[in-house]
């Protein structure tokens, strides 16, 4: 018998969905916490796919996030361009940057700091 404090959720029925094209962001708040789960397919772009729905050319969201799957971009002003591959943690600081599937493999990943702004 699971204790009457603990509390199981599961992405497969979250709290909030932010679908857009090529992509979708599923948000659970647990324990105090707001995780997001980023799903995006081959040629998802930040830039085309969310940018244009919250009125923005780059995303300014501070994130630290796990990638579970695939590979993405985030490229900042200046030229520089970082990939996050799967199994890594990574920090990416609120600075504007826009972000790109790389190859033809969906890439997932969630997202500890920043969900709740992503997307809106």
């Amino acid at each position: 018998m699971i204790p009457s404090d603990v509390l199981l959720k599961r992405f497969d029925s979250p709290d909030e969905l932010r679908e857009m094209v090529k992509g979708r962001f599923e948000i659970v708040r647990i324990g105090g916490l707001t995780i997001g789960r980023a799903t995006y397919e081959p040629g998802w772009k930040w830039s085309e796919h969310v940018g244009p729905g919250v009125g923005a050319t780059r995303c300014t969201v501070e994130h630290v996030g796990l990638v579970l799957a695939g590979t993405a971009a985030a490229a900042f002003e200046g030229g520089r361009i970082v990939e996050l591959r799967e199994g890594e943690l990574f920090y990416i600081p609120p600075e504007p940057h826009d972000s790109w599937v790389i190859g033809d493999v969906p890439y997932v990943s969630l997202h500890f700091m920043g969900a709740e702004h992503y997307a809106r």
